[in-house]
């Protein structure tokens, strides 16, 4: 069992910027997968950023040049840095740990992004 704690979620002004972070606990494998997810109300559930245990890094194009994930494999942490900040990056983003060889997914329970004036 995995379990994973967000925090970092608020209310920011456009331009600001935040940084959520996210604690794994439990049995971590090195080749786990790490990321960033996000639904706004009404849209479907979609991935924002992750990164391997190696470094490598994924990211939606809304957020390329905005956001900056990253991840501290002895803490078990993965954060995003959300960077010029728009109104429609507003939802709640989860943390999720998966791997797709040993066929697992955990979920955090998630933190409200809301940005707005």
């Amino acid at each position: 069992q995995v379990q994973l704690v967000e925090s970092g979620g608020g209310l920011v002004q456009p331009g600001g910027s935040l940084r959520l972070s996210c604690a794994a606990s439990g049995s971590i494998f090195a080749s786990d997968v790490l990321g960033w997810y996000r639904q706004a109300p009404g849209k479907q559930r979609e991935l924002v950023a992750a990164i391997s245990s190696g470094g490598s890094t994924d990211y939606a194009d809304s957020v390329k040049g905005r956001f900056t994930i990253s991840r501290d494999n002895p803490k078990n942490t993965v954060y995003l840095q959300m960077n010029s900040l728009k109104p429609e990056d507003t939802a709640v983003y989860y943390c999720k740990l998966w791997n797709g060889v040993r066929r697992y997914e955990y979920w955090g329970q998630g933190t409200q992004v809301t940005v707005s004036s």
